[in-house]
């Protein structure tokens, strides 16, 4: 082969290396634009692989992404800079201020979680549908079937419990409307609260002290939500009740990473007298 040829023939291999790459790039980050405004919603998106697709997130998650404030206050500029497609928030989010910060030709979305289990179900149809991801019925109905029959495996057998979490040291209660009231019930367990929905226990509230909360309840069991990031603790005296702490973050997010806190939920319970 005469060197002209030669020198020609890997011109034209290296401007076919260099347009593969750019194509394989640009495959790589086409996409929905995605800004999730609350961390149980980049859960949901993960479970259905969108993460790579996420460019924002809240002040609360913990992927390293620019932030676009919180739930309640979202950040107009910052949402505005991202470009985004699509903004999943929660229910939360008052309707005004949301479409306040959603720029034109964006399409924001609220999901539902915090009353009920099924409604974790439903956000997986909704961001799949929304999305047009075709496995969308397929994970929402596997991920329904496999919490429950997980739930059943558990064996509360009806002992009396009280489920608390402590953020920055002010604790709350969960009652019969929340999706742990839910979830704990199915895994066998009578649960005490009272409450309709969450219970803050503070001086300013109906329930001044987790002490009074525990008279007015009398579980066997209470389950404390340990906020391993910031060391959160419910201080109690000790009574007629065993103390159980569970990994928070596996149970403050409405969210498929539920199924880790029903398996540690089931390794603690098992050990249980």
């Amino acid at each position: 082969m005469p060197p002209v040829f030669g020198i020609l023939l890997i011109s034209t291999m290296k401007k076919l290396v260099i347009l593969l790459l750019l194509l394989v790039v640009g495959c790589s980050t086409q996409g929905p634009r995605i800004i999730s405004q609350s961390p149980y919603i980049t859960h949901t998106l993960r479970y259905l692989g969108q993460e790579k697709n996420i460019v924002g997130v809240s002040r609360y998650d913990s992927l390293n992404l620019p932030r676009t404030g919180g739930i309640l206050d979202p950040d107009k500029q910052a949402i505005e800079d991202l470009e985004p497609d699509y903004i999943f928030t929660s229910d939360w989010a008052a309707q005004d201020v949301l479409r306040e910060v959603t720029p034109e030709g964006t399409k924001s979305i609220v999901l539902q979680g915090f009353h009920k289990m099924s409604e974790i179900e439903d956000n997986i149809r909704a961001i799949a549908e929304m999305l047009g991801l075709p496995e969308g019925d397929r994970m929402a109905d596997e991920f329904a079937e496999n919490w429950k029959k997980l739930a059943n495996t558990v064996e509360g057998n009806e002992r009396k419990a009280l489920l608390l979490s402590s953020c920055k040291g002010e604790p709350f209660s969960f009652g019969r409307n929340t999706y742990l009231y839910d979830l704990f019930s199915n895994a066998g367990f009578t649960l005490v609260e009272t409450h309709p929905s969450i219970r803050h226990v503070n001086k300013s509230g109906d329930i001044s002290s987790v002490d009074e909360l525990l008279r007015m309840t009398r579980p066997d069991i209470v389950f404390v939500l340990q906020d391993v990031d910031h060391g959160c603790s419910v201080d109690m005296t000790e009574g007629d009740y065993e103390v159980v702490l569970l990994n928070g973050g596996h149970f403050v997010y409405p969210a498929p990473v539920l199924m880790k806190g029903i398996k540690d939920l089931k390794r603690v319970v098992s050990g249980l007298k």
